[in-house]
């Protein structure tokens, strides 16, 4: 499944001929890759509204830190360098400081040094942020669950899952960024 799955490049003119084509055809307002964008956003908008208040009662803290803990959980050693926190979030160094800031003042994070780089540091998961985590991943699933009970199979949740994923590593490669991982996904230059 996963060969199929595979991204293709496409040039800038072969997009351009499809989005003309398309427009061509009818109303530019119902061109596929309007609505898949617009479903796309209403649906991220909606999740976040229904499962924020979930998360923030469980930690205490805002969806955001949910997001931060998770990536850490999720990653070797259960450590990232800030950097590589950064972009895989979106935030801004500033942004993901104050984030960490917070995190570590709840007992959740620390930060370490890294000895390959002495002005770089590694945002790790404290014994505390591992258990709040799998205790807010725990009710978080709960919340999903219950908001998407009947709506989709496993394999149509599958499915979605990566092609969702191919989306984002199209839009937005930085997000599976960790340095020195070979097999996070590189970014495409425009054609």
């Amino acid at each position: 499944m996963d060969d199929e799955l595979e991204p293709t490049p496409v040039s800038v003119e072969a997009v351009n001929e499809h989005v003309s084509d398309v427009c061509a055809a009818g109303d530019p307002s119902e061109a596929p890759g309007i609505t898949l964008t617009g479903l796309v956003f209403e649906t991220a908008g909606g999740l976040r509204r229904a499962l924020a208040p979930g998360i923030e009662s469980e930690l205490g803290l805002g969806g955001l830190a949910l997001e931060v803990l998770v990536r850490l959980e999720r990653s070797p050693g259960t450590r990232l360098r800030m950097i590589d926190l950064a972009a895989q979030t979106g935030l801004t160094p500033g942004g993901l400081t104050r984030a960490i800031d917070r995190l570590a003042n709840a007992g959740f994070v620390c930060r370490e040094a890294c000895p390959d780089d002495r002005r770089g540091a590694f945002a790790a998961l404290t014994p505390l942020g591992r258990t709040r985590t799998d205790e807010a991943l725990r009710r978080h699933e709960r919340d999903i669950e219950a908001l998407i009970a009947g709506v989709l199979d496993t394999s149509e949740t599958e499915t979605l899952v990566a092609l969702l994923r191919r989306l984002r590593d199209r839009v937005r490669p930085e997000a599976a960024r960790v340095t020195g991982d070979s097999e996070a996904p590189k970014t495409v230059p425009p054609s």
